[in-house]
C-alpha cells in the first residue's frame, strides 16, 4: 500500500489495463491505496496490494475509503462492476494522463481513463466509464457514450457518435458524421465510412458487419445490403 490513508483511491481491477490506471493515477498525483481482483490474481498490482473479491468493497468504504475506479477493460464488466462500486457508497474518480491534450469545451464524465496522447477536440463529450486509450483522436463535436472504449491510435473525425458499450479496435478510422450503435464491436483497423447499427461486430477497409447479436440488428443489416445491391444492378443511362 503506498499510504494508509483512506483518502487513497481504490482500483477495482488487478490486470493489464488496471497496471496503466494506476500509473495515470500516480502521474495525477493521486494515491493507490488498494487494488480489488479475483482470487487468482497475483498479490500485488504495481506495488499496490490486491484483495481478493468484491465484498472487499464494502469492507473499504466501512474502514473510510470513498474514492474508486474500475480499471477493466470489457465494456460490460466495467458497468456491472461500477454498478457495484456506486452502491457501495463511493465516489467515481477519473484516470486522465497529464499528457493527454483535452479541450477546454471538451465534457467528461465520472469513471473515465484518458491515456497518454490523446487528443479530446472542441466540444466533445465523453460520458461515464468511457476509455480514451493511448494516441487516441477524438475530433470537435464526437460523443463517446457510457462504458465505450476507444483503443490506442483510433481516430474519430468530427460529430461522430460511439454507442453505449462499444468497442472501437486499434487503429480503427472513422469518417465525419458516421454513428455507431450500443454495443458493437469494430475490429483493429477497421475504416468506417457509413453508419453502424448496435449488437454488431463489422471488421474491413471499409468495414462490412459479420455478425449480429440481435435480431433488430440482423435486420437493420440486411435491410442495408439489399438497398446496396439493388443500387449496385441499377443499369446505368450513359448519353453520348
Amino acid at each position: 500500500m503506498e499510504n494508509g490513508s483512506e483518502d487513497g483511491i481504490v482500483v477495482v481491477g488487478s490486470g493489464g489495463h488496471a497496471k496503466v490506471v494506476i500509473e495515470l493515477l500516480r502521474a495525477m498525483g493521486e494515491t493507490v491505496s488498494h487494488c480489488i481482483g479475483g482470487v487468482n490474481d497475483a498479490p500485488h498490482c504495481l506495488g499496490v496490494p490486491v484483495l481478493a473479491g468484491d465484498h472487499h468493497l464494502a469492507l473499504l468504504r466501512i474502514k473510510g475509503f470513498r474514492r474508486a475506479i474500475v480499471a477493466v477493460g470489457s465494456n460490460q464488466a466495467r458497468q456491472r462492476l461500477a454498478d457495484l462500486v456506486a452502491q457501495a457508497g463511493y465516489e467515481l474518480v477519473n484516470a486522465i494522463s497529464p499528457r493527454a491534450m483535452i479541450s477546454p469545451t471538451a465534457t467528461l464524465g465520472q469513471g473515465i481513463a484518458i491515456m497518454a496522447g490523446a487528443i479530446l477536440n472542441a466540444d466533445c463529450r465523453i460520458e461515464d466509464l468511457a476509455i480514451i486509450n493511448t494516441g487516441a483522436s477524438i475530433d470537435h463535436d464526437c460523443v463517446i457514450r457510457r462504458a465505450a472504449h476507444v483503443a490506442p491510435q483510433c481516430a474519430l473525425a468530427g460529430n461522430v457518435t460511439v454507442g453505449e458499450g462499444s468497442f472501437l479496435g486499434v487503429g480503427c478510422k472513422v469518417i465525419p458524421g458516421i454513428h455507431i450503435g450500443d454495443n458493437t464491436t469494430i475490429g483493429a483497423g477497421g475504416v468506417v465510412v457509413r453508419d453502424l447499427p448496435g449488437g454488431v461486430i463489422a471488421v474491413g477497409v471499409p468495414t462490412r458487419v459479420i455478425k449480429t447479436r440481435s435480431h433488430q440488428a440482423y435486420e437493420t443489416v440486411q435491410a442495408r445490403h439489399a438497398v446496396e445491391t439493388q443500387q449496385t444492378a441499377a443499369p446505368t443511362n450513359h448519353r453520348g
